[in-house]
């Protein structure tokens, strides 16, 4: 899980902004107009390296925008995708999970209201972040 840039090629049809990847198989959108266009490539990019990653895929290595070959119609842009934070984002089902813990601190965390879900969550984000 880690952060990309990738670059995309918007192509302006008369119907609205269509999106590729080139260094990305079969990953495409499309948007009314450019500002929609850039929103859906920030939501597909992710998506497509995120089941990339699941697949143990390799990740290829971006192409350099510069030598990208586009007709009149075509622009190109930098996207970033973050796949953590698309993961926090769209993938937030509780899993159960079961903890063993010493009497007396389960007694002393008890009394003191501490909701042992949000603790352990919190100290979880903080050694993954270390």
């Amino acid at each position: 899980m880690a952060k990309y840039l990738f670059p995309a090629v918007f192509e302006c049809a008369e119907d609205g902004v269509n999106v590729t990847f080139p260094d990305i198989e079969n990953c495409f959108t499309c948007g009314q107009d450019q500002e929609e266009a850039v929103k859906m490539a920030q939501d597909v990019l992710p998506l497509m390296l995120c089941d990339m990653e699941d697949n143990h895929e390799p990740i290829p290595k971006p192409s350099n925008i510069r030598s990208l070959q586009l007709t009149d119609n075509e622009f190109t842009s930098y996207i970033l995708a973050d796949t953590s934070a698309y993961r926090a984002k769209y993938n937030s089902k509780a899993v159960k999970k079961t903890v063993s813990i010493p009497a007396w601190l389960n007694e002393a965390a008890t009394q003191k209201g501490i909701n042992f879900s949000q603790t352990l969550q919190e100290a979880l984000k903080e050694k993954i972040e270390a």
